[in-house]
């Protein structure tokens, strides 16, 4: 029990603290009064000083760099983090420096002085308080925080964070040095956006690199661990992490499943169907009906060429192939080769030609139909509307309908992959994919993990190598490693010609197998669906597509992100998704949000109510091999089965 001469003690402590807080925040003010008048005395002299002291500590700071930032110069990856930072920094000290409002800088300099004189104070008294309690046998308080994690920011969920007032020192010593530097670079002023967004990018890279959650010492999980398995979770991690590199994974790309325990054919892309044509660019794979009648008009999906097609078919109760045949279509997929460096001349044209169109030449034979829907997904999409601009400038009407899977065809908002696609790294990372004819599965898995990096990077490294522990068994997860290789000159015309200048989106900007093409010619009834978490195929990016095309547009957008806002199966009864009926244009996704209606649950079945009144009547279903084109092999094919 206390005693009254303690409650004294701690009331009187209470009242100077209470003193010291109202000094403090009278002194806050009379600064903030005088800020204003200093910076506008010194604005033009303090810039120059301070962009000569920013690139001496750039400068510092950059030699000081751990090489582990960085990857191998020789190695064909559009990430380097040290060599990115260094184009970042490079017009620091020249003549186009940018504006710094030094009244913002100072502010955010005391705000962080005052947040860190709290938490001492906070920290001095919880841990006075924290061991008082643990004597007498009462509650420990950890004391007031002075920031928190943001919402959804899952590293500090550990109970220790909050309740110990070390981790929770530690913690909230992190979020405000965090928080201090985002403010910096959001009170910076006079950078276009190209480069605002590269400092944003690498600067949460580094931030996120430094979180107290990826080092052994000041993550309580891995010391709990360590002490309950007797030091055995740390030589467990290191064997982890040898084994790991032996198999060729890295920092950027850790183990993210057990690779041995899923195998394609067996656990993973089992639908029952056949390959029934193929050519050195792909196989084309029909899948077997599963009711007595189908719509007339099949089916073809154009998966991305940088994955492999199976996503849409990871397991029987989430497989996209098998609940599209459930529901009439003769449904055919594209299953892309695995390139390798004799590839390396193959271009956007020989795609749509040996893919796009001798699928639908191929289709033809197999069904005997001459007309088609069809389905882009991601840079699939992307290639499919081009085609069918093409199509549609040469009176091609083999596509009536068309449904695009988060799929770009306009650059402009394309999000923090346009960090990767400004000429100057495009030219850098030139030279090495044309000497290996290819860029690897890895270093495409390196720049795609490095967006979402707690996610897909740091949340591995502690669980495998931290930790001690085997990362989950999870197919998703299997499928996002088993990435293709991308051909030399088909990456840099797709960089240079997408990303860096968006020429699709212009009409006659974009040309396909010698011919200007422009989307606005596109005449058929379109279904676009965007993922709302989308981080690689950004809504507003896909949303731009609605005002290009010529024809009926229909626009979705679906809860969740690039993968599962699609693969989302009305019985999972998962996420929800929103339309829009109104008779109105729209420019701007936010607009079209704010008229939307939420529905509960997948979208599949507002897809199936769209497509099936545009696939014509029902025929009897088509059993693959029994048209003009024969079984060459079962489902999945070979082309599939080919790793990086």
């Amino acid at each position: 029990m206390t005693s009254n001469k303690e409650a004294r003690r701690t009331d009187k402590n209470k009242e100077g603290n209470a003193e010291f807080f109202e000094t403090v925040e009278k002194m806050s003010t009379a600064f903030a009064e005088n800020v204003s008048k200093f910076s506008e005395q010194w604005n033009g002299q303090w810039n120059s000083q301070w962009n000569e002291q920013l690139t001496n500590w750039y400068n510092s700071w950059i030699n000081e760099l751990p090489e582990s930032f960085t990857q191998d110069a020789a190695k064909p990856t559009a990430f380097n983090l040290r060599k990115n930072l260094d184009e970042i920094a490079g017009g620091i000290g020249g003549a186009a420096l940018p504006k710094i409002d030094t009244a913002k800088i100072i502010e955010a300099h005391f705000d962080l002085w005052r947040n860190y004189q709290t938490l001492w104070m906070n920290t001095t008294a919880a841990l006075m308080q924290w061991f008082g309690a643990e004597s007498e046998g009462e509650d420990k308080n950890p004391g007031h925080e002075v920031i928190t994690p943001d919402t959804g920011d899952y590293r500090f969920k550990d109970p220790e964070w909050s309740s110990n007032p070390v981790f929770s020192f530690i913690k909230q010593s992190y979020l405000l040095n965090s928080h201090w530097l985002r403010q910096m670079i959001d009170q910076t002023e006079g950078v276009d956006d190209a480069t605002r967004m590269k400092i944003e990018f690498y600067s949460r890279m580094i931030v996120d690199a430094m979180s107290p959650t990826n080092f052994a010492l000041t993550n309580p999980a891995v010391l709990r661990e360590m002490k309950e398995t007797g030091g055995q979770s740390i030589i467990q991690g290191i064997t982890n992490y040898l084994e790991d590199q032996q198999a060729g994974f890295d920092y950027m790309c850790p183990r993210h499943t057990d690779i041995s325990a899923f195998k394609v054919g067996e656990n993973v892309a089992t639908a029952e169907g056949s390959v029934v044509y193929q050519n050195q660019m792909m196989q084309l794979l029909q899948f077997a009906p599963t009711t007595k009648v189908v719509y007339k008009k099949p089916l073809m999906i154009v998966p991305p060429w940088i994955n492999k097609f199976y996503i849409l078919d990871l397991r029987e109760d989430n497989s996209f192939i098998r609940w599209a045949v459930e529901q009439g279509y003769t449904v055919f997929v594209i299953s892309w080769v695995n390139p390798d460096e004799t590839y390396a001349d193959k271009s956007f044209d020989d795609y749509v030609k040996e893919g796009i169109f001798a699928a639908l030449d191929a289709i033809e034979k197999a069904t005997g139909e001459k007309q088609v829907s069809a389905i882009g997904y991601c840079i699939g999409g992307t290639m499919l509307a081009a085609a069918l601009a093409y199509m549609a400038a040469n009176e091609d009407n083999r596509i009536t309908a068309v449904t695009y899977f988060a799929a770009q065809v306009d650059f402009e908002k394309a999000g923090e992959l346009l960090v990767f696609t400004d000429e100057q790294q495009i030219s850098q990372l030139e030279p090495k994919v044309r000497e290996q004819g290819y860029l690897d599965g890895a270093s495409m898995a390196a720049t795609f993990n490095s967006l979402r990096a707690n996610d897909l990077i740091w949340y591995f490294v502690i669980n495998n190598y931290l930790m001690g522990k085997e990362p989950p068994v999870f197919d998703l997860l299997y499928w996002n490693a088993d990435s293709t290789r991308f051909p030399a000159q088909l990456l840099l015309d797709y960089l240079r010609n997408m990303y860096q200048h968006n020429k699709l989106s212009q009409p006659g900007g974009f040309t396909l197998l010698g011919e200007p093409v422009d989307l606005g010619k596109i005449k058929i009834p379109t279904y676009i669906q965007a993922g709302k978490e989308d981080h690689i195929a950004p809504p507003e990016s896909v949303f731009k597509a609605v005002n290009l095309y010529g024809g009926p547009v229909k626009f979705m957008l679906a809860g969740s992100g690039h993968i599962a806002g699609v693969i989302n199966p009305p019985s999972a009864k998962k996420y929800q998704h929103w339309t829009n009926t109104k008779k109105k244009s729209y420019t701007e996704l936010e607009d079209w949000f704010a008229d939307a209606k939420q529905h509960p649950g997948s979208w599949w079945e507002d897809w199936n109510k769209w497509l099936s009144k545009k696939s014509g009547d029902k025929v009897t279903a088509r059993v693959p091999g029994k048209g003009k084109l024969k079984i060459i092999e079962a489902a999945p094919g070979n082309y599939v089965k080919v790793r990086s």
